[in-house]
């Protein structure tokens, strides 16, 4: 084998089955979703209910306020995107964030809000893909808002670090997440009567409809142009303490909201080993792992393993090369003729040879018909470069970077979604108290520059981090995964890719073996920083690989044994229709299930 075997030990069993199965970032989303496949349900109903649990249950990971990327393969049609990256709002520009003497879009507060996509784009599957009502969808969510659940504990570690904010400046997020006027304690029963009843008046514009289709759509329409909106328009005009440590009003209104649907795209697609692998397009930064995949392709397999130093060395340099590409041209509206460039085998050539013995502190943009964007380059401190470590970092102020969750799913029919939805975090804005959730903030993924293809731009959507994986074989999905990770995301699949498609492993062995990522690009988040040459690895990928990176001009940051990459996977063998699924055992949250 020309990969280093995987660990004997693992984590977790591969599950195998022929019924459905189901893997997610908290084991209620997970069972939620399986429970609708018992009851008849299909992949789409599945992650649909499931998603809505997700909302109650990891609110610091994300929320209805927020934003999502999913790709579906419904058997017999096309794969698609479902696109759920709201806007930016009609009133959100360079100019009136200038005006308030901003450089940067803050990190938290409405400010930052970009139209909430989530709800819309999930009741969209629902509807196109599904088979149930949404009543019976959301029955597990308003369940778990209403009755209560259990409180993880980085929710309650979330609430306590921003505490004095809520108490001092956003009382509405300490009436909900505080109603006894201190933090809850780890595995307290939580309860948000606003949020069940927010989804009840979903459930309720539906009734006395025709069709299934008219009562999803009457949610739908409940949500972007009723009281929903409405109330959301009322709220954010009151001023409230953003990041910058000022009081600024949103922007956002609910004629923004009205004029914003969700929508399926054609996805991109790159051909690696005998798999075509599907991502979204260059809105978000999913042809990154394309990118990366194709510079990779023509090395010896030997020289591309995650497990030796070599490897480790390559995949970290095609990372950085993608990345800088990702920075230099991608973004809302960019022309498609640039990412056919980008994904060439031809550009991939030469990127590749770009790749050195050493370690680039570089930025290094290709060149793809124009002039490549420069961002600026905020160096930070060894290790303090965003995601330099695996867990989530949230700060007192609401600062919040790579806080996401991720489901896939895959049923008996071969139907199968690969989802990740993130913003709207309890901490990223404060509550709306009628709804019970709170705005997200993807607008900070925008420049405050006119020439960036990511400029934050009236009705254009800010280049998102969120970026789910579908493998297809022979018109069948064969594979879906993500992981939460901000700009770890495509980073932690490379690796998975690479061990499963080239090294044999299992999905549970790869998703468990020790796994690393480059800070050597601008952060998506505030303050948009970079840690030139830097390294995040785990522990365990051992003292005498991590020396040789050391060597070889990578600043390495120690994460940890356990410390990085939180990925979920399901799987499919078109041959047998065997399934398989497989989560992440760090945080000892995520959850896989099925039979």
């Amino acid at each position: 084998m020309s990969f280093a075997a995987p660990a004997e030990f693992q984590t977790r069993p591969d599950l195998t089955g022929t019924f459905g199965m189901t893997a997610s970032t908290h084991w209620l989303a997970s069972g939620t979703a399986q429970s609708v496949l018992e009851r008849g349900g299909n992949a789409f109903d599945a992650a649909v209910a499931a998603a809505f649990v997700l909302h109650v249950v990891e609110p610091h990971l994300n929320g209805p306020g927020g934003d999502l990327v999913a790709l579906a393969s419904p058997v017999g049609k096309p794969p698609v995107v479902l696109m759920g990256q709201g806007p930016a709002p009609a009133a959100a520009s360079i100019t009136h964030m200038r005006r308030l003497g901003l450089d940067l879009v803050p990190a938290a507060g409405a400010l930052a809000a970009a139209v909430p996509g989530a709800v819309d784009a999930w009741l969209l599957m629902l509807r196109d893909h599904g088979t149930w009502e949404p009543a019976d969808v959301l029955e597990y969510a308003i369940g778990y808002a209403d009755n209560g659940h259990v409180l993880a504990d980085r929710v309650v570690a979330v609430i306590d670090t921003v505490a004095d904010l809520f108490f001092e400046h956003w009382p509405t997020s300490a009436e909900l997440w505080m109603p006894d006027g201190r933090v809850p304690r780890s595995g307290s029963l939580f309860r948000n009567h606003a949020y069940a009843a927010t989804l009840r008046r979903l459930v309720s514009a539906g009734r006395g409809r025709r069709s299934r289709y008219e009562r999803i759509d009457a949610a739908r329409a409940e949500w972007c142009a009723g009281s929903v909106a409405e109330q959301i328009d009322a709220f954010v005009r009151r001023p409230h303490r953003h990041s910058d440590g000022r009081d600024h009003r949103g922007v956002l209104r609910a004629s923004d909201m009205a004029a914003f649907e969700a929508s399926w795209e054609q996805p991109v697609q790159f051909d690696f080993r005998g798999v075509t692998i599907l991502k979204s397009g260059p809105w978000g930064q999913g042809p990154v792992l394309l990118q990366a995949l194709a510079i990779l392709d023509e090395f010896p397999d030997s020289e591309i393993d995650p497990s030796t130093a070599v490897g480790a060395h390559n995949v970290l340099e095609a990372l950085k090369l993608a990345l800088a590409d990702r920075d230099a041209y991608y973004g809302d509206g960019q022309d498609r003729t640039h990412l056919d460039v980008l994904l060439s085998r031809e550009y991939a050539a030469v990127r590749r040879k770009e790749i050195g013995e050493r370690a680039s502190a570089e930025f290094r943009p290709g060149v793809c018909a124009v002039n490549p964007f420069l961002p600026p380059l905020i160096e930070a401190a060894s290790g303090e470069a965003s995601g330099a470590t695996g867990e989530p970092t949230v700060t007192v102020t609401g600062e919040t970077r790579g806080d996401t969750c991720h489901i896939d799913v895959i049923d008996r029919w071969g139907n199968a979604v690969s989802a990740t939805p993130s913003g709207g975090w309890l901490q990223s804005s404060p509550t709306i108290p009628e709804l019970g959730f709170a705005l997200g903030t993807r607008l900070q993924m925008t420049w405050l520059d006119p020439a960036s293809p990511s400029a934050l731009r009236p009705g254009m959507r800010p280049r998102t981090t969120l970026t789910p994986t579908m493998l297809m074989r022979d018109g069948w999905a064969v594979g879906a995964l993500g992981t939460p990770g901000g700009d770890q995301q495509d980073q932690w699949q490379l690796s998975y890719l690479l061990r499963t498609l080239i090294g044999g492993y299992t999905p549970q062995q790869a998703i468990d073996a020790p796994t690393l990522h480059t800070t050597s690009m601008p952060g998506s988040f505030w303050p948009r920083a970079w840690e030139p040459a830097g390294a995040v690895v785990e522990d365990r990928l051992g003292d005498r690989v991590i020396d040789e990176l050391v060597a070889r001009g990578h600043k390495v940051t120690r994460a940890g044994d356990w410390a990085l990459g939180r990925l979920s996977a399901v799987t499919r063998d078109p041959v047998t229709g065997v399934l398989g699924a497989a989560a992440n055992p760090r945080g000892s949250q995520g959850y896989a299930v099925g039979r």
